[in-house]
Parts: C-alpha cells; sequence; structure tokens
C-alpha cells in the first residue's frame, strides 16, 4: 500500500466532492488513470490555517495500486503497511481484578478478555445509561451522588469530558484503541482526524458497547461496587474486599489492576494505609475560560470562520511567566458547555464537554496554573487536601448550591468584583453567581492567571475580552500523585498491584490512558510485543 503525504486542498468545497476531489489529486500525483487505482481512503486530514484567508485542508491517504514500487520515487509517496494487534493465548489462568471502567480498565480488561483471563471489573459508579440519568439530575437540580458522577461511573470521567482523543503520544497500540472506538459506534473520520474527537452523546453508546464485548469474551462487570481493601499477604496481592450498598464480600485473586481515575481519594488513602509506595507529583488547578466560539472562529480562520467544513475551530495556549510557572489552556470544548463535576459533597468543581456537532454557542476551556509538589508541607497526599480548600470555597462563594462561582475577565484583571454578567452566557448548571474570584483562589494562582491571560491575549487577539467569562474551580485535571511501580512488571512494591492509567499517574486524557491499560494487560501477561 502507498501512502500519499502533503495533499491539500482549499477549503471552498463541497464536502460531498471531497473523495472526488482527492482522487483527482492522486491520479494527478501518481501520473495515472484513475481505472490504476484499485482503492484509497484517509489516513490523516488536518487544517492548515497558517494564511487565514486561505485555510486548506492537508490529507495523507492511503492508496492501493498494482505495481507500487513503481511510484516510490515520487515526492510525498511512500510505502506503508498497516499496524495490527495481534492476539497471543497467554499461558496464565488467574482471573484478574480491574478496579475501575474509564479508558485505562476497559482497555485492559478488553486485552485481558481477548487472551482468555475473564477479568473482573469492579467499578463504583453506575452503568452508563444509569450514570447519565444521575448527571443529568445533579446539572439540572444540584443533587450530587458521590458514587456515581462526571467523576465515577462506567467510562471514567473522560466520557463526560467531550471524548476528545488527541495525544501527544505515539503509539503502536493507538491504531487498535481507534479502531475498538469504531466497532463500538464512533464516526470513522476518528482513525484519520490530527483532533479526533467523540463527543459526549457518542461516547456513551460506545462506552456501552465495549464492555458488551468484553461480556462476550467471558469478562464480568459489577457495578456500583467499591473496592474497599485490598487483602495483601507477605507483600503479594491476595485479593480485594468489596462493598455493595453495604454488602462486603471479599473477592480472591493474586493480579489487581488499579485504573481508579485522578478523583479517587478515599482510595489513595486506603493504599497509602495499606504501604503502597505513592509519590506526590506536579499537577494545577485554576478556572475554566468561556467566549462566543464566533469570536474564536473568527481569529482562528479570519474570513473562512463560516466555512462548514472547518467546523468550531479551538485553541492551545501558553504562557512562561517570570515567576517560574506555567500557564496553559487545556481540554478546550469548541461548541462546548462548562459542567459541574463534583464527586464530594459541598464542594464546587467545572470540567468542559461537548456534544458530537461542536454546535454549542460557547467555546470553554481550562486555564490552569502549575503547582509543584514544593508548593505543600507534608505528606504525599497534602496535595488533595489542597484541592478541597479550592472546591469547598468555590462551593461557599457560589452560594452553597453547587452554582459555579463566575467572574467577567475584564473585572478579574482590574481587581474588582463581578456583579453582573455580560454578553457571554455562562452555560454551566445548575446555575452561576457573579462574583470576585480572589474569594476562592490562593493569591498565587490568582496572579499567575492575571499574567497569562495577558500573555495569551497576545498570541490570541480577543481572549481578553471583558466579557469573557471565568467559572471556578478547575482542579481535576491530572492526579496529584504517582504510585510507584516497576518500569519492567508494571507492579507497585506489592506484588501482583498494577497501577494504570491518569489515576496512578501514568496517563493524561482517553488514548494515552487507554495505551497505558493495553500496556498493564500485557505486563500482567508477561507479553513482550
Amino acid at each position: 500500500m502507498l501512502r500519499i503525504s502533503n495533499i491539500k486542498l482549499r477549503a471552498d468545497f463541497d464536502p460531498g466532492k471531497e473523495n472526488e476531489l482527492l482522487a483527482q489529486k492522486i491520479q494527478k500525483i501518481l501520473k495515472v488513470k484513475q481505472n490504476k487505482i484499485l482503492s484509497f481512503r484517509i489516513a490523516k486530514k488536518s487544517i492548515d490555517a497558517r494564511e487565514k484567508n486561505n485555510v486548506q485542508l492537508v490529507y495523507s491517504v492511503d492508496v492501493e495500486i498494482e505495481k507500487e514500487g513503481s511510484y516510490l520515487g515520487i515526492k510525498n509517496v511512500s510505502f506503508y503497511q498497516p499496524i495490527e494487534y495481534v492476539i497471543t493465548k497467554t499461558q496464565k489462568t488467574i482471573r484478574p481484578v480491574v478496579v475501575g471502567s474509564g479508558p485505562a480498565g476497559l482497555f485492559c480488561a478488553l486485552v485481558l478478555a481477548e487472551h482468555g483471563l475473564n477479568p473482573v471489573v469492579v467499578e463504583q459508579g453506575m452503568d452508563v445509561d444509569k450514570r447519565k440519568v444521575a448527571v443529568d439530575k445533579f446539572w439540572k437540580y444540584g443533587e450530587l451522588d458521590t458514587n456515581s458522577n462526571v467523576q465515577f461511573g462506567e467510562g471514567g470521567a473522560g466520557t463526560f469530558s467531550d471524548g476528545k482523543l488527541t495525544t501527544g503520544i505515539k503509539n503502536t497500540r493507538i491504531p487498535k484503541i481507534l479502531k475498538e472506538f469504531v466497532e463500538a459506534g464512533a464516526p470513522r473520520e476518528i482513525s484519520y482526524l490530527s483532533k479526533p474527537h467523540i463527543g459526549t452523546d457518542i461516547l456513551i453508546t460506545v462506552v456501552k458497547n465495549i464492555r458488551k464485548k468484553i461480556e462476550r469474551l467471558g469478562g464480568e462487570f459489577r457495578f456500583e461496587t467499591k473496592m474497599k481493601e485490598l487483602i495483601i499477604e507477605n507483600g503479594e496481592v491476595k485479593g480485594v474486599l468489596l462493598d455493595r450498598q453495604g454488602k462486603t464480600d471479599a473477592l480472591e485473586t493474586d493480579a489487581v489492576v488499579l485504573a481508579i481515575g485522578h478523583s479517587a481519594r478515599d482510595t489513595f488513602y486506603m493504599l497509602k494505609d495499606s504501604g503502597v509506595d505513592m509519590i506526590p507529583k506536579s499537577f494545577a488547578v485554576g478556572v475554566r475560560i468561556e467566549h462566543h466560539q464566533k469570536d474564536i472562529d473568527f481569529q482562528q480562520y479570519g474570513s473562512c470562520s463560516n466555512n462548514s467544513l472547518l467546523g468550531a475551530s479551538d485553541y492551545k495556549l501558553n504562557a512562561h511567566l517570570p515567576n517560574g510557572r506555567g500557564v496553559y489552556t487545556f481540554c478546550m470544548c469548541p461548541g462546548g458547555h462548562v459542567v459541574a463535576a463534583a464527586s464530594e459533597k459541598n464542594a464546587v468543581v467545572t470540567n468542559g464537554m461537548s456534544y458530537s456537532t461542536r454546535s454549542g454557542e460557547n467555546a470553554n476551556s481550562a486555564l490552569l496554573v502549575s503547582v509543584t509538589p514544593n508548593d505543600f508541607n507534608g505528606d504525599v497526599l497534602t496535595a488533595i487536601e489542597f484541592q478541597r480548600k479550592l472546591e469547598r470555597k468555590a462551593f461557599e462563594l457560589g452560594g452553597r448550591n453547587y452554582f459555579a462561582p463566575v467572574q467577567l475577565v475584564g473585572d478579574f484583571l482590574e481587581n474588582k468584583g463581578s456583579k453582573q454578567l455580560g454578553d457571554v452566557t455562562p452555560t454551566y448548571t445548575p446555575g452561576v453567581t457573579p462574583t470576585d474570584l480572589r474569594e476562592c483562589l490562593d493569591d498565587f494562582i490568582v496572579d499567575s492567571l492575571k499574567d497569562g491571560l495577558r500573555d495569551m491575549d497576545k498570541k490570541l487577539t480577543g481572549f481578553i475580552k471583558h466579557d469573557a467569562v471565568l467559572s471556578a474551580v478547575e482542579s481535576r485535571s491530572s492526579s496529584p500523585v504517582t504510585i510507584k511501580r516497576n518500569p519492567l512488571t508494571f507492579e507497585s512494591n506489592i506484588k501482583g498491584l498494577y497501577p494504570c492509567g491518569e489515576g496512578a499517574g501514568y496517563a493524561g486524557g482517553i488514548t494515552s490512558s487507554a495505551v497505558d491499560g493495553i500496556k498493564c494487560a500485557e505486563a500482567l501477561m508477561a507479553i513482550e510485543l
């Protein structure tokens, strides 16, 4: 198969003629007639908006053609061999327990099931259908279920965080992950877009279908079931103690995968008490920022900003401050919503999400300040108490009803509280309270955000528009700890215990978490790939 790279189409064509135009480009590059091309498919697709009035779509395409070797001397033409993930049956006979059903847990369980190990997946939250009901109830009425919410339940935190699959890592397991998503109901375009995105509305179905596949392969799911304790003897895992609605049950196993997510605070404390080695890690805290999506589109695409081929635009900004801290945007959600993401009572946490169409009026992103272990005096879990302090202050400032405290960017930069909103309507539900965010954020966070905002406005004009909205507090962007593991066996200091994914400090986002889940499954089975 041939791969042709750097094919460009000006972004002004009829979307229904995309394949026709690409076929013409392929014929021109290879100097062949259409009947010589057996087939082709899009391998990569991105937007080049460096010239605002001449935005182009850039493609790589995979082409099947006879005598492919004769074309290899042509510019941007290379040989391509698709990567296939090979399932090799293992001699292991254990039935491992996977704690958590986010992307790390799901893909770990999937690979274990494909190898015939019939994993048991333990999830404190509900299955995704019941979970959606609980989340909607919280967003509408402010009634929080601390076991099943935006952070906990089938699919993990990513299910209600947009479903972005963008990752900075390169790994041979990624094609398998994308293939599984597509087979489970995600659009095929995620396999080639430079910034793939599923959308919360579609991801709910995708997650459910991956679970059903695991079950068909012999896996088992236990929802609304919490791991209360690890059963450890002589430094080795012997099982887990589970709790379901007050009823405890011991499950024997010699392999436990910890895919617990970044918000499993009570589990972190239990692990510490059980002697599991953990160290604090850097993380970030801050706010959500909302603008009109049309304003972001105009800044990114200029006169092409209304082009349906381009969709809602995104951005990624960062600032390196003289005080040594970094300020950066994260989890940017074009045409999205700011959502209530608390998992503890009397706390406000914000996050962002988009549906598959990304057609909402506002753009939003996390705006974060870097935090290091040097900012805290205390033990490995002191950072959790720092997060809690911010979340509880936000709860109080918002009115003690899970409303988010908000402030206009212009007022924030001028050190005055907001008393009313401007022309950007916040999307957070159940509601918002205009106020002064300095009352719930530490001084170093406030000062860093101000400096970062001014710097970012130089890169994206209008970023500090007066009526843009800041919502507090964004505190769950990553785990504040790393659960130490052997780089070869992936086990912690407790034999048979496999820390995994974002909560353990080894991933960030859906795709890298899924990759780490697969790697943990491979390590558990001692398979070299």
